[in-house]
């Protein structure tokens, strides 16, 4: 297939690629700046220069290919609203170009903030209306006008070692932190968990979504493997970085944590168990803990 990558340079959205390309697909991967531009070339794939607000390039990326990855987004957590706005956006305007065909789109996702099913995040949990990335709006909107839409719905920590260097999502930047603070901290009881996904891992699932994925259809890129609840968590870095470990009500959280107040305190025990059955998908690369203990300590 010739696929359309937005976010084909980005930590994520340059794995998707790579996995394509090896799997023999054809990419033109989307690019904001010349240093993406690079990097996507190198990588092999074709260039198509602009960003989410370029609605014109967004559409002939879409139109001129068999099927799109969305992969990118703002990363600015201190404007989070509007840049989901955005995303959100983005989306709707690449399948405005897909409706009538059959051609795949996946968009991304996450699994923070969704509610649970028996104890659960599934690939059943549905974003509720107040959430706040707007993307699964976006793909639900998609689906119902008929469009060939699925969505991956990310760990909060997506982890892995890349020409970026090495990142872990919110699991890193609560590492670093805690560095920073010298405490490594918790909100009340810290009972609640997070779950995690290697880079490789979830480019697979991106390419599985793509290739043989059912229309309306919610993928879990999750671990099941043990997922440790945030006070867990605080206490590997505490021992680790041979730091202080402190629990902070939830008044007093934004103190220490400021941006990722709301999301600390998230609870996310998911699954992917429908996700591997559906797509044949199994996590196969280094857990977590272990990328964490190679590159951050």
């Amino acid at each position: 297939m010739k696929v359309f990558v937005t976010g084909a340079s980005g930590f994520v959205g340059s794995a998707v690629v790579k996995e394509l390309i090896a799997n023999g697909h054809q990419v033109t991967g989307l690019a904001r700046s010349e240093e993406s531009a690079k990097s996507i070339s190198e990588a092999g794939a074709e260039v198509l220069m602009g960003d989410l607000e370029n609605f014109d390039i967004l559409q002939k990326g879409a139109r001129e290919a068999d099927g799109a990855i969305h992969t990118a987004f703002i990363h600015d957590f201190s404007d989070y609203q509007s840049n989901a706005l955005k995303d959100e956006k983005a989306i709707e305007a690449m399948g405005e170009v897909l409706k009538g065909t059959d051609k795949p789109i996946v968009v991304t996702g996450g699994t923070l903030g969704l509610p649970l099913i028996n104890g659960k995040i599934t690939e059943e949990s549905k974003a509720p209306a107040e959430s706040v990335r707007f993307s699964e709006k976006a793909f639900v909107s998609l689906t119902e006008a008929g469009v060939n839409a699925s969505i991956v719905r990310l760990s909060p920590s997506v982890y892995g070692n890349s020409e970026h260097g090495f990142k872990g999502g919110f699991g890193v930047i609560l590492a670093e932190l805690a560095k920073t603070k010298g405490t490594a901290a918790y909100i009340e009881d810290g009972s609640n968990v997070w779950p995690a996904i290697h880079r490789l891992d979830a480019a697979k699932l991106f390419r599985l979504a793509l290739e043989k994925g059912e229309k309306g259809a919610r993928y879990n890129a999750v671990n099941n493997d043990k997922q440790l609840s945030m006070k867990e968590f605080a206490e590997y870095i505490g021992e680790k970085l041979n730091i202080p470990v402190q629990s902070f009500s939830k008044e007093e959280a934004s103190q220490y944590f400021t941006w990722m107040t709301y999301f600390v305190q998230e609870n996310c025990p998911a699954t992917s168990l429908q996700t591997q059955e559906k797509l044949g998908w199994k996590p196969s690369e280094k857990s977590f803990f272990e990328e964490l203990e190679k590159y951050f300590f």
